[in-house]
C-alpha cells in the first residue's frame, strides 16, 4: 500500500501566523547546523542536475551521433551519460547522509531542550498537564519529525529543485512542446489537492481504528482471567473481530484512495507522452524541433508529473510535522514558576522555618488550598501535620520545601524568604522525603549518589553507617554495585525507602520534610526503616505529614490543619485535653484499628503513656 503520509485534524492545523513563526524558530534552532544544511542542499542541486543532464545527453547523442553518423560524438555523449552517472550516485548518497546528519542532529537538540525543560519545571505545571501527553510529546510528536527527517526532507527539497529546474530545462529545449505537456498539469492539480484532502480524512480513520483495535487487544489481554472465569472467551473475540474488521475496512478505503491517485498521475504521464510524440513527430517534420529534443521531452516528463505526485504526498507530512513542532514549542515556551532570581543568596545553614500569612490555590481550583496560614517550626523541633484528607496538610509541606510558591504571603528559612535563595542552598538545606521512595534505573549507589553527585564511596559508605543500614546494602551479592533495575524493582518497599533516606544523610540538611515514610511498609521492614529515620531525625529540624498515631508520637509539637487552616497547635496531650479537632482525630484512628493489641496503643497514647 502507498504511504499517505501524516494526518492533521482540523485543530491541529496550522494557520499562516503559526506557520511563520515554526519556520522562524526551527531555522534559528538549525542554525548551527547550517554549514551541514547549505552542503546538503549542494549536494541535492548536483543530484537534481545529473538527473536533469541524462535525457540531455540522449539529445545530444541522437543529434549530433546517431542521425549525422558521428561516431565520435556518440561515444562522447556516452562517456558523458556513464560520467554523470557516476557523479549522481556519489551526489545522492552525500545529500542523504547531510540532510539526515542535519536532521537528526536537529532532533537531538529539540529533544535536550524540551527534556531540560520538562525537568525544570515546577509542579504546578505537572498539576496542569498529563503526564500521558507530555510523554506523547517526547514519543509521537519526535516520531512525525523523524518521519519527515529520514526520507520526507530529502524528497521535499529533491523534488522541489527537480520540478522548478525541470520545468527550465523544458521551456529552452521547446516551448511549443512545454505548452503540451502542461496542458495535463492542471488536472494533475486538482487531483493532488483532492488526493490530499481524501488521503488526509482516510489516515485520521485509520489512526482511529488502530486505536480502538489496540483497545480491544489490551483490553482482551489483561482482562483475561475474568474473561476465562465467565466464559466470555467468544464474545471477545467477536468484539475484537468487529474491531479488526473496521480497521480492514479503513485500510481498503486508503488502499483506494491512493490507488486512484497513483492511477491518474500515472495515465496523465501517459496521456502527456502520447501528446508529445504525436505533436513532436509533426514538429519534427517542419524542422521546428530536433528528433533528440522530443526524445529528451519524453523522458524529462516523469521529472515534471513525479514531483507533483511527491509533495503531494508529502503534504500531510509537513502538516503533522508541523502541528508537532508547534506543541513542542509550546512546551519550550512555558516558564517555570519556581526559579531563581538574579542575586540570589544562600540560605544559612540552620535557622527557624517561617511560614508567614500564606495562602495558596491550586490553579483552576474553586477555592484557596490554604487560607492565612502562620507556623515557625525553631531549630531542632519536629512538628506534625494532621488533619482529614485534602485538609491542606501535604500542600503546607510543599511550600515549606518550596516545591511552590505561595499565593500570597512568603516561607523564610534563617530570615531569607525562599524566593530569593538559591536554588542549590534550598535544596542542600531543606529535602523531600517521600511517602514512596523513588529509584532510577541503575545501581544503589548510583541511587544513593543522586542528592550529591560528587560524592566519594566513603562518604555514601559514612552515611550508610550513620542510619545503620550499611550491613543490609552489603549483603547483596554485589553490595552497593547491585542493579535495581527499573524504580527499583529488585528492591522491596522498605529497601527502597532506606535508599531515600540515605539520600538525605548524604546531603545532611537542615530541614527534612517527610510525608510518613513509613506508611506503606509491612511491620517487619517498617521497624528498620523507623530506627533509620530516628537517627536521621535528629539535631535538624523536622516537618512530618503524619497519618498514624505512632507517628505523632514523636512530634514536639503538633499542627492540626482543617480546611486550609491550621485550627490547633500544640503538645500531643494539650491537643487532647482541649476535646477539639485532634482529639476527634485520635478517636477516629482508635477506631480504625482492629486487633486488640494495637488497640492498646491509642488508649495509652491518649493518657500520655508511650506504652512502655
Amino acid at each position: 500500500m502507498w504511504s499517505l503520509g501524516g494526518g492533521v485534524s482540523e485543530e491541529e492545523k496550522l494557520n499562516r501566523t503559526q506557520v511563520r513563526s515554526v519556520l522562524r524558530r526551527s531555522w534559528s534552532m538549525a542554525r548551527p547546523f547550517k554549514k551541514t544544511i547549505n552542503t546538503a542542499i549542494f549536494f541535492v542541486i548536483i543530484s537534481v542536475l545529473c538527473v536533469l543532464a541524462g535525457p540531455i545527453l540522449v539529445r545530444v547523442g541522437i543529434d549530433k551521433g546517431i542521425e549525422p553518423g558521428n561516431t565520435s560524438a556518440l561515444n562522447f555523449a556516452v562517456v558523458c551519460y556513464v560520467v554523470v552517472t557516476i557523479i549522481a550516485y556519489g551526489a545522492g548518497r552525500a545529500q542523504y547522509m547531510y540532510l539526515n546528519k542535519a536532521g537528526e542532529s536537529f532532533l537531538r537538540v529539540l529533544r535536550i531542550r524540551v527534556f531540560d525543560r520538562l525537568i525544570h519545571q515546577s509542579m504546578s505545571y505537572y498539576d496542569r498537564e498529563k503526564a500521558g501527553v507530555l510523554v506523547a510529546r517526547m514519543t509521537a510528536d519526535i516520531e512525525a519529525m523523524a518521519e519527515l527527517v529520514q526520507w520526507g526532507l530529502l524528497q521535499f527539497v529533491g523534488s522541489f529543485f527537480l520540478l522548478a529546474l525541470a520545468m527550465v530545462v523544458l521551456a529552452v529545449l521547446s516551448w511549443q512542446l512545454t505548452l503540451v505537456a502542461l496542458i495535463v498539469l492542471p488536472i494533475l492539480v486538482v487531483a493532488s489537492v483532492k488526493f490530499q484532502r481524501d488521503s488526509n480524512r482516510a489516515y485520521l480513520d485509520v489512526r482511529e481504528r488502530v486505536g480502538v483495535n489496540m483497545s480491544s487487544l489490551q483490553e482482551g489481554i489483561t482482562g483475561v482471567r475474568v474473561i476465562q472465569a465467565y466464559a466470555r472467551e467468544e464474545e471477545q473475540i467477536r468484539r475484537f473481530s468487529e474491531s479488526n474488521r473496521a480497521l480492514y475496512r479503513s485500510h481498503m478505503k486508503s488502499v483506494r484512495v491512493s490507488t486512484w491517485y497513483f492511477g491518474l498521475v500515472e495515465f496523465a504521464g501517459i496521456a502527456a507522452a502520447a501528446l508529445i510524440v504525436g505533436v513532436g513527430g509533426w514538429l519534427v517534420h517542419r524542422d521546428v524541433v530536433s528528433l533528440g529534443t522530443v526524445v529528451a521531452f519524453v523522458l524529462l516528463l516523469a521529472n515534471l508529473f513525479d514531483p507533483v505526485q511527491q509533495l503531494s504526498q508529502l503534504y500531510n507530512t509537513l502538516q503533522s510535522a508541523g502541528a508537532a513542532l508547534l506543541k513542542l514549542y509550546g512546551i519550550l515556551d512555558s516558564e517555570p514558576e519556581i526559579h531563581e532570581v538574579p542575586e540570589a543568596q544562600s540560605l544559612p545553614h540552620v535557622g527557624e522555618l517561617e511560614v508567614r500569612d500564606v495562602s495558596f490555590s491550586y490553579v483552576g481550583a474553586d477555592r484557596l488550598a490554604l487560607d492565612h496560614v502562620s507556623v515557625v517550626v525553631h531549630h531542632g523541633e519536629r512538628l506534625a501535620l494532621v488533619g482529614p484528607t485534602g485538609a491542606g496538610k501535604s500542600t503546607l509541606a510543599k511550600l515549606m520545601a518550596r516545591l511552590y510558591d505561595p499565593t500570597d504571603g512568603s516561607v523564610f528559612f534563617g530570615g531569607v524568604d525562599l524566593r530569593q535563595a538559591t536554588m542549590s542552598s534550598l535544596r542542600r538545606q531543606i529535602v523531600v522525603v517521600p511517602q514512596e521512595g523513588f529509584l532510577f534505573d541503575g545501581t544503589i549507589a548510583d541511587n544513593i549518589r543522586i542528592a550529591q553527585p560528587d560524592a566519594a564511596d566513603d562518604d555514601i559508605r559514612a552515611a550508610l553507617q550513620q542510619l545503620g543500614v550499611w550491613d543490609r546494602f552489603m549483603a547483596f551479592p554485589d553490595g552497593l554495585h547491585m542493579q535495581v533495575r527499573e524504580r527499583g524493582s529488585r528492591l522491596s518497599a522498605g529497601e527502597r525507602q532506606l535508599v531515600a533516606l540515605s539520600r538525605a544523610a548524604l546531603v545532611d540538611p537542615a530541614v527534612l520534610v517527610l510525608d510518613e515514610a513509613t506508611s506503606n511498609l509491612d511491620p517487619g521492614t517498617e521497624r528498620e526503616v523507623e530506627a533509620a529515620l530516628d537517627v536521621l531525625m535528629r539535631g535538624r529540624s523536622v516537618v512530618v505529614v503524619a497519618h498514624r498515631l505512632s507517628t505523632v508520637r514523636r512530634a514536639d509539637r503538633i499542627a492540626v490543619v482543617d480546611d486550609g487552616k491550621i485550627v490547633e497547635l500544640g503538645a500531643h496531650d494539650e491537643l487532647v485535653a482541649q476535646g477539639g479537632h485532634y482529639f476527634e482525630l485520635v478517636t477516629n484512628w482508635q477506631q480504625s484499628i482492629t486487633t486488640t493489641a494495637v488497640s492498646r496503643e491509642p488508649q495509652n497514647i491518649l493518657h500520655g503513656d508511650d506504652g512502655k
